[in-house]
């Protein structure tokens, strides 16, 4: 795991005007994972209540939506709400919920026409009926998209993540469904929200904090680490082509070691 911490460019639209492509001769991140923090201390450091800064950071996900096919990137995943966010105050726990389903609701067209597939992970019995149709259905609409896989963790926490995995696996042996030697690494990955997902290879966290925040605990194990001080709504598609360039030159041993 390597972590490092790079300056951010500031003062870019939101909207991408001009495509960004990888270098094809450097390694591609195929699965990037972001931390999209920073959204309150944004709006506070200009005086605004911390609700602008998370309407302001949902915009900034369109733009780099937009801009991953381009950076090599097939698999997107971003952390949207915590398992601990509920101890947030109700009102902004209640404002952060109106802003998950109007982006849905807004990019629902958006997304389909562009080849997204929009997927949802974390437990979602917390959350109102509404937004759980509106999550349903973006899903539906997208299954069989295939430019990028768009997942959103919502009320996700690595180590629920994986209490609710092995709840389903220790079920399985009890029910005959699995032998207890069979009980193993691959049967726990079949059981996480993120089945069928490759692992990412680059995670990335804006705001400076140093933290992995319970994000993708089991997923993450050989993942590259970036923390940027760049807040979520200043952070930009040429940001990310920079950090993406950097990994590209990272050489990944996942546990080995390097041959001379």
């Amino acid at each position: 795991m390597l972590l490092s911490n790079h300056s951010s460019q500031k003062g870019h639209p939101l909207a991408v005007t001009q495509p960004i492509e990888a270098d094809p001769s450097r390694r591609r991140a195929d699965h990037v994972a972001i931390i999209m923090d920073g959204n309150g201390r944004w709006a506070m450091n200009r005086g605004w209540p911390r609700l602008v800064g998370h309407r302001r950071g949902a915009e900034r996900v369109r733009e780099i939506v937009q801009a991953s096919p381009g950076l090599g990137i097939r698999w997107l995943t971003v952390y949207a709400f915590s398992t601990e966010n509920w101890k947030r105050s109700t009102e902004e726990v209640l404002g952060l919920m109106s802003i998950f389903a109007r982006y849905i609701e807004r990019e629902a067209d958006r997304v389909a026409a562009e080849g997204v597939r929009m997927r949802f992970i974390g437990d979602r019995s917390r959350l109102d009926a509404k937004l759980q149709r509106l999550m349903a259905g973006i899903e539906a609409r997208t299954q069989t998209n295939q430019r990028l896989h768009l997942t959103v963790a919502v009320n996700y926490g690595g180590r629920d993540e994986l209490a609710r995995a092995a709840r389903r696996m220790c079920l399985d042996v009890a029910e005959g469904r699995l032998r207890p030697e069979d009980a193993t690494e691959v049967a726990l990955a079949q059981r996480l929200d993120t089945a069928g997902m490759p692992d990412p290879d680059l995670v990335i966290r804006t705001s400076g904090e140093t933290r992995t925040s319970n994000f993708l605990s089991w997923q993450s194990a050989y993942s590259e680490y970036e923390f940027t001080p760049t807040l979520w709504p200043d952070f930009t598609a040429v940001e990310l082509a920079s950090i993406i360039e950097r990994f590209g030159a990272r050489e990944r041993r996942f546990g080995g070691v390097l041959r001379a």
